[in-house]
């Protein structure tokens, strides 16, 4: 697998983390590959976003 299949994965991985409803730090990817991290990190906090109620 080449990294972008495996960021993609990642970020994947992070939005589906999100509705489920874990914490952000059980993130897979901690010391191994930050750029994987970071990927991961950004599919949680954009499907968060998702999730957030609409303000007024």
């Amino acid at each position: 697998m080449g990294f972008r299949e495996n960021a993609v994965r990642a970020r994947e991985a992070g939005a589906a983390a999100a509705v489920a409803g874990r914490p952000a730090t059980d993130c897979p990817h901690r010391g191994d590959e930050p750029l994987l991290r970071a990927a991961w990190v950004r599919g949680y906090v954009a499907a968060e976003q998702q999730l957030a109620p609409a303000e007024p």
